[in-house]
């Protein structure tokens, strides 16, 4: 059995989202509570999260958001850029410390010390653009972790596979013009479901033309509908572009329990759609998977995911 690396902290509780808020403290506590249960914590080699640098933010998020950010945290404000972005003093802080344990997983599987990892952060990341906060996302953690692979190892064509339910606009934005990013995003229709991007016809810029392939689906689309996209647009689009390094915004929150969305996945479909990208590595990257936390917010749907995920991820 490979060794998985596990990134969760307690500290990434800190980020006050306020009552009521959808993406809360308790998410952290489902996720680990999860693990423990499922006797996982024990098999899994913790990866310490530590703040990330600076400099390797500003790879990816202007300096003037970064500012604006960090000042609107210490003053105390409660949101930054849209009302659901809430923050409190400590967020900027958190969300350094959540973006810098994924770039360390992402190190240590690059290094080949690890095969796998699984990040449990909080603040998500993928709807974060260069130069604003939007859906709860402060900074962009697979962005940033995607940079940091392909700065500081020889692993230049990274794919990063988002199944959150909400289109992850800010790492398309990030990368569309990028041959080296192949960005795939399955998500509910646009037309119907924040944040109203990730159409079909979204493919890529100059350079970066057919390096994103976005797949909406309507509401009520089932496990079948998801197995069909992978068998015929998936799978054939990652074994074309042969990626050295795969990274997983793994949101659970297409559940059909989940809140905030209409598609109705079963438990069953994540544990496969986790199989299928495990496969996929195996045939391109040496097994090498960063998968990180973005969405998810009914409890029991993470709870009972997670262990799912992680255990095929093993």
């Amino acid at each position: 059995m490979p060794d998985l690396g596990l990134v969760v902290d307690d500290r990434f509780k800190r980020h006050d989202t306020g009552h009521g808020h959808p993406e809360r403290p308790a998410r952290m506590d489902a996720v680990r509570d999860a693990l423990a249960d499922d006797g996982l914590l024990n098999e899994l080699r913790a990866i310490e999260a530590v703040p990330v640098e600076r400099a390797l933010i500003e790879r990816l998020h202007t300096a003037e958001y970064l500012s604006r950010l960090e000042q609107a945290c210490r003053l105390g404000k409660p949101s930054i850029d849209e009302p659901d972005s809430t923050i409190c003093r400590e967020s900027f802080d958190i969300a350094r410390l959540a973006a810098g344990g994924v770039v360390e997983a992402a190190r240590v599987i690059a290094s080949g010390a690890l095969q796998r990892a699984f990040c449990a952060v909080r603040p998500p990341g993928h709807h974060c653009e260069a130069d604003r906060s939007m859906g709860f996302c402060l900074l962009n953690n697979v962005a940033i972790a995607a940079r940091a692979v392909q700065e500081e190892f020889d692993l230049q064509r990274v794919l990063i596979l988002d199944w959150d339910v909400h289109h992850g606009n800010g790492t398309q934005h990030m990368f569309e013009s990028d041959p080296t990013v192949l960005y795939i995003s399955l998500h509910g229709d646009p037309r119907t479901l924040y944040p109203g991007t990730g159409f079909e016809n979204e493919t890529g810029i100059g350079e970066g033309a057919g390096f994103t392939l976005n797949i909406p689906f309507m509401p009520g689309a089932d496990d079948r509908a998801y197995e069909q996209a992978y068998d015929t647009s998936v799978v054939p689009r990652i074994d074309d572009f042969q990626p050295d390094f795969i990274i997983i915004s793994a949101g659970f929150d297409a559940h059909a329990d989940d809140p905030l969305a209409p598609i109705n996945l079963t438990d069953a479909a994540f544990e496969a759609m986790t199989r299928i990208m495990v496969a996929a590595s195996n045939r391109h990257c040496d097994g090498r998977i960063l998968s990180v936390l973005e969405g998810g917010y009914d409890l029991g749907v993470l709870r009972r995911c997670v262990p799912l995920h992680v255990r095929a991820l093993m």
